[in-house]
């Protein structure tokens, strides 16, 4: 298989190239991050910069564990910057360094340094070092592969659904593909992403106590994937099947996930007062592959909402800010937001019976603006239009 360029992230750093800002690249182990520096490297160097211009350090090679305070780190690239030309920093998993924050200022000041980090931990962006950095850092978030960037790695492009279904079941990191005519060894590699993401970004980090609890939490989310749930309803649901917590404790535990990239968050908006709502929220996986490793056969039982988790990902990947919306006391699965546009989506595993058809238009049809409105289904009657509403079938969508 051929390697996949993760082109729109490589675009991203080629237009920050020589900008006099922090490029800070954060995701969730394993989604690509330090293959994308290693690719823009290659980029930079069929340009014209000079090896000795880039010095790149990753912060999980034993190699560099003299380096992590960050007077250490500073005081070793400042031995290695070259005057008078461009020098390519990167810092790979920056937050194993303590106190990174401060060598990562320091360098900034230095006009001839092109400074690039990322991290798999959302701390590596909290308040308190946003608050540093304030105008100095762009953030480019990643994710895991995309479907169509999953079948751009495939020199045959057909027979697209069976590779949809090899995409839900052994999830979207890169490496995945690696293994893909070994599919036995998919399971053990995404267990080594599940304990290294536990331990090493949400246990050790968050000084978490109590394991059981937290895996259970991650279970319990993961398995209502697509549901409105509430911190008190986890915590109840915890101590009804005897792992007695309080909501305090769970409410960090979900924190840390988040954190950690493992879980994402979208709140619900109401439609037509165009505010927030405070009250309960859905949670979506990483990746689909991962949530099935951990759940097994009954992860297929809600293939609707499994659907829902892929195109959340894919509308955070395309750039929006996505919301559950809420018009009346109907719900529209998605509200994805821009600068410049408004996106409503229902997603239905089928729509080819009358009754479930006018389920997901009812919502949609209350909405009064001129925003395009659409239903993405794995139907392949394609491009309907319901008075405006346009029915997509989800695989061509996520490929265009």
């Amino acid at each position: 298989m051929k390697i996949i360029e993760r082109e729109k992230y490589l675009n991203k750093l080629k237009s920050f190239q020589d900008k006099h800002l922090i490029k800070v690249i954060t995701g969730i182990r394993r989604c690509g991050k330090s293959t994308l520096l290693e690719l823009f490297q290659k980029y930079l160097k069929e340009n014209g910069v000079e090896e000795k211009q880039i010095i790149t350090i990753n912060f999980e090679n034993p190699d560099f564990k003299d380096l992590k305070t960050s007077d250490a780190l500073y005081d070793y690239i400042k031995s290695k910057i070259i005057k008078g030309k461009m020098n390519y920093i990167f810092l790979d998993e920056v937050q194993n360094v303590d106190k990174f924050e401060i060598a990562v200022d320091g360098l900034y000041i230095n006009k001839n340094v092109d400074l690039y980090i990322t991290g798999s931990n959302a701390y590596l962006l909290s308040s308190e070092l946003a608050t540093l950095l304030t105008g100095r850092y762009v953030e480019i978030k990643m994710l895991p592969l995309s479907f169509k960037e999953y079948i751009s790695a495939f020199e045959e492009k057909n027979e697209l659904s069976r590779k949809f279904r090899d995409y839900l079941r052994y999830g979207s990191f890169p490496q995945t593909l690696e293994l893909y005519d070994i599919p036995e060894e998919i399971d053990t590699y995404l267990d080594g992403v599940y304990t290294s993401v536990l331990y090493k970004d949400v246990i050790n980090r968050k000084g978490i106590m109590d394991k059981g609890i937290l895996e259970s939490v991650v279970e319990f989310l993961y398995d209502n994937i697509g549901n409105l749930c509430s911190i008190k309803k986890i915590s109840d649901t915890l101590t009804s099947n005897g792992r007695n917590t309080s909501n305090h404790t769970v409410e960090n535990y979900v924190n840390a996930l988040v954190d950690s990239f493992m879980l994402y968050k979208a709140s619900r908006y109401d439609v037509k007062g165009k505010e927030l709502l405070k009250t309960q929220e859905k949670y979506y996986a990483i990746d689909i592959g991962l949530r099935y490793h951990l759940l097994g056969q009954k992860a297929n039982q809600d293939m609707g909402h499994i659907l829902e988790n892929v195109v959340y990902l894919e509308l955070l990947r395309r750039g929006y800010k996505v919301y559950i919306g809420k018009i009346d006391e109907l719900e529209v699965d998605f509200v994805a937001q821009n600068s410049e546009d408004t996106i409503y989506y229902q997603v239905a595993l089928t729509t080819r019976e009358e009754s479930t058809l006018q389920r997901e238009l009812a919502p949609l049809k209350k909405i009064n603006d001129n925003y395009p409105k659409y239903i993405l289904t794995l139907d392949d009657d394609l491009d309907t239009d319901f008075d405006g509403i346009k029915k997509i079938n989800v695989i061509d969508w996520l490929i265009k």
